[in-house]
């Protein structure tokens, strides 16, 4: 001890100063240190519970996306069929209207035929009618004398209808 008394060393006064830290790291730990251990183990365990949750929210957002894509896919392929039905139905209905048009054509045609073939009877009527007026005033001429008209008429009219039935065969 002398040694240490020549060093400029107090035992007693070392020996206090060591029960006293002593004393002070005791207190230290039970006041100080077990709370801040405690809450720093608190805070290392909310990070890794903040850490999960951003993984778990992570994937949900994953899975989210995932089924956004889908549902457009699904949405995509649904608008698809629906413009190719509605350019079927198009399609369907121009045909029909296509054929409307053809039908209403064809009986346009038929219509203006028939209405050719009866304005062209009529006029081969008038014609014959005025053939035969015309026959017998040039035979009144040539004869001087009146004919009876209307049995010259159906004289005409019968060779003519010879005439047509020998011109159709």
């Amino acid at each position: 001890m002398e040694g240490l008394a020549e060093l400029g060393i107090n035992v007693p006064t070392l020996l206090a100063q060591v029960v006293n830290v002593v004393i002070l790291l005791v207190v230290l730990y039970f006041v100080a240190y077990k709370p801040v251990m405690r809450m720093l183990d608190e805070r290392s365990k909310r990070i890794k519970d903040s850490m999960e949750q951003a993984d778990a929210i992570k994937e949900q957002a994953a899975r989210s996306e995932e089924e956004v894509k889908k549902q457009l896919a699904a949405a995509s392929r649904e608008g698809r069929e629906r413009i190719d039905k509605s350019v079927k139905a198009g399609e369907e209905v121009k045909e029909k209207a296509r054929q409307g048009a053809r039908q209403e054509a064809e009986a346009l045609i038929t219509r203006a035929r028939d209405e050719i073939k009866r304005e062209r009877d009529e006029a081969i009527g008038e014609l014959r009618k005025e053939v035969a007026d015309l026959t017998i005033m040039a035979a009144e001429k040539v004869i001087d004398r009146s004919l009876d008209k209307e049995a010259h008429r159906d004289l005409i009219e019968k060779v003519l209808e010879e005439s047509d039935a020998l011109k159709k065969q």
